[in-house]
């Protein structure tokens, strides 16, 4: 008898999630189901991490974690994809003989496939292809949230000398505008009405296939899908957000007054020796010119400390940027040193207690800086996307300032009911560090 019933476990970034359903609507187009627990899956499949150390460690303690369903509950295959698995497949293999299949990040398509391979052969298979493979155009959706992320491109070409994911997810590869607009479409029929355009580097979006930077070009068309409210963009690089996409965003109505540009350091040494295709110059002529065109706009950024080599001067030279510059979000993550990366063989390392000490130096600040930030947004109106309701009955929402799971919330008080995933206006007439309180406005 065919096993039926499946289980995914998806572990890292929303690119992941991504892949964990795109895997299930193929498996149900097969007919197979999705298991209503972890006991009673016949077939469990890990979709794991591998970008950081803390993420390798969190996807080896929940495989070992998901073998006890083979000896416990009804778990008769355990298969592992994404990062992780790409990058560790024969050492994972060797190591947890519970696992049954390996899949690579360029064959989730063929995970149907695999698994009757498995039942057929009765034996563990190991499917790592060409990561270059091309990306799934038509995308089924089975999810309908108020909030969905809609991946436009995969791989990316930068080879920043500390990242692994050029090669576990390939070159850069957009998808075509007219397949992003069907997805979209889709979404929004069934309710949603915010998506979240992500990408290794979404600034990239549309090089490869129509010869220039077309991002704008995607908003512009996405910008005119009835039903679709907010249209956020994460992950722009610095390098190519150039003055067609500024105007886009800044004419686009659903387009978010809204970046996510990890700049990952300051210092021009640091960035050379990261392989960064910027500049400071550059930088701060970006955001100027960002907080001239679009007064409104709130800028997130990532930055890393503890670089091999990083000196006292240029980690000081990065504070002070960070102090001068003011960005409204504002996430630190120390130095992983990586295998099979450029960075791994660098000089100078950066001992783990320095790497803290620097991180809690900035993270200090920004709290301090976010806690000005949020003081002025006191009095304001703002449109509130209102997504669950407390045991204190309070409203949680977030305004377009706020992407969901990396940055804060706003807390409202209402007289009267309100329906979850709907847009309601809201006075703020308090702040905490990072979050917002306020009432709603009838």
């Amino acid at each position: 008898m065919k096993l039926k019933r499946i289980s995914i476990v998806t572990l890292g970034c929303s690119k992941n999630e991504i892949d964990s359903e795109l895997m299930m609507s193929i498996l149900k187009d097969n007919n197979y189901i999705k298991a209503e627990s972890l006991d009673e899956a016949e077939i469990i499949i890990v979709n794991t991490c591998g970008f950081i150390d803390k993420a390798k460690e969190e996807s080896i303690e929940t495989i070992w974690e998901m073998t006890k369903y083979k000896d416990e509950g009804n778990c008769k295959y355990l298969i592992l994809a994404g990062c992780l698995a790409e990058r560790y497949s024969q050492e994972l293999m060797d190591e947890i003989t519970d696992i049954d299949a390996i899949i690579g990040t360029g064959n989730i398509k063929e995970i149907s496939s695999i698994i009757d391979e498995i039942e057929i052969k009765k034996e563990r298979i190991k499917k790592i292809g060409s990561i270059n493979t091309n990306y799934l155009e038509e995308v089924t959706r089975i999810n309908f949230n108020t909030t969905e992320y809609v991946r436009i491109s995969e791989g990316c070409d930068n080879f920043c000398t500390y990242c692994i994911i050029p090669k576990l997810r390939g070159k850069h590869r957009s998808r075509k505008i007219e397949d992003i607009v069907k997805e979209v479409k889709s979404l929004a029929n069934n309710g949603t009405k915010e998506i979240i355009l992500i990408g290794q580097n979404t600034s990239d979006y549309g090089i490869d296939l129509y010869g220039e930077y077309s991002l704008y070009k995607l908003l512009n068309q996405l910008n005119n899908i009835n039903g679709i409210s907010w249209i956020r963009v994460l992950y722009l690089y610095p390098d190519n957000f150039n003055d067609k996409l500024i105007q886009s965003m800044k004419d686009n109505e659903k387009v978010l007054k809204y970046v996510d540009i990890p700049l990952q350091h300051i210092n021009n040494n640091v960035l050379k020796r990261m392989n960064r295709r910027t500049c400071k110059e550059d930088i701060g002529i970006l955001i100027n010119k960002l907080r001239h065109e679009i007064p409104d706009i709130v800028i997130r950024t990532t930055f890393i400390v503890g670089f091999p080599g990083e000196t006292e001067e240029e980690f000081d030279e990065l504070y002070n940027f960070i102090k001068d510059i003011e960005f409204d979000r504002l996430g630190v993550f120390t130095y992983s040193k990586e295998e099979d990366t450029p960075a791994y063989n660098l000089p100078n390392q950066i001992e783990d207690e320095i790497k803290e000490i620097r991180k809690d130096k900035i993270m200090i600040l920004q709290q301090e800086l976010s806690e000005k930030i949020m003081t002025n947004k006191v009095g304001k109106i703002f449109d509130v996307l209102i997504e669950e309701l407390s045991e204190e009955n309070l409203y949680i929402g977030r305004t377009y300032m706020d992407s969901p799971d990396i940055d804060g919330v706003v807390y409202v008080n209402s007289s009267q009911d309100i329906e979850l995933g709907s847009f309601i206006k809201v006075k703020i007439t308090d702040s905490l560090e990072y979050d917002l309180i306020g009432e709603a406005i009838k």
